[in-house]
């Protein structure tokens, strides 16, 4: 197996049939699966992956029986994967599973020895400034530059995957894999990704302004840990 692509899926059923109709195409590619993570659902999302999975070879689920969080549901499709490169994105369709092709092309322009993440672009001007904030802090936090952290997709080496050790189960995973990336000097790999309106449902993080502190302050708690490891 080439390549695996991990989505994450909390109570994602309205959008399941669209996000299935968007990973027929990129599984048409020899050599490549898509992993959908039943990540501790509670409305209609297991039956619906039963019913429609049969009809998208290439296609298969992982169920996480409890939501331990968005990069326990990662970790845990990652894990499940067969591919010789593994990446994830997002089930929101805000990001297009698509994009991934565009990252392979990358990994065979290059080897795999290389760290790739998407670059978003048509977001909203309040999220722009809120990321290039976040973006500066990390970057100066931990000497390395940390742009544009939660873009999508994220693709990198199994080889790479292995050497993890105690990755966090939230949102700190994508930080948590773009500083190992500078910490194992992987060249890192951007291209522009359109950054759309969800198809569905609301963000569980980006709704409003209190749900960004508590992710700020979650994230801020993890980049701290990364700054102390440094230091011992």
């Amino acid at each position: 197996m080439k390549f695996s692509l991990v989505i994450p899926c909390y109570n994602e059923a309205a959008n399941l049939p669209l996000l299935l109709d968007r990973c027929k195409k990129v599984t048409r590619c020899p050599d490549i699966e898509v992993i959908l993570v039943d990540n501790g659902s509670t409305d209609d999302s297991p039956q619906v992956l039963q019913n429609l999975l049969p009809q998208y070879p290439g296609c298969r689920s992982v169920r996480v029986e409890k939501n331990q969080g968005y990069g326990f549901g990662i970790l845990s499709g990652l894990k499940a994967a067969k591919g010789e490169i593994l990446g994830w994105t997002h089930a929101d369709m805000q990001t297009d599973p698509q994009d991934a092709l565009r990252g392979l092309d990358l990994f065979e322009q290059h080897g795999l020895n290389i760290f790739v993440k998407g670059r978003r672009y048509g977001r909203p001007l309040t999220d722009v400034v809120f990321t290039i904030g976040m973006s500066v802090f990390e970057t100066m936090l931990l000497s390395k530059p940390m742009w544009d952290i939660n873009a999508q997709p994220t693709m990198f080496s199994r080889a790479f995957f292995e050497k993890w050790q105690d990755p966090p189960y939230d949102f700190s995973l994508d930080l948590y894999a773009y500083y190992q990336a500078h910490r194992k000097r992987l060249t890192t790999y951007r291209f522009s990704v359109l950054f759309g309106e969800r198809a569905h449902g609301v963000s569980r993080w980006n709704v409003n302004w209190a749900a960004k502190q508590k992710f700020i302050r979650r994230t801020l708690d993890f980049s701290l840990q990364l700054r102390k490891s440094l230091k011992t």
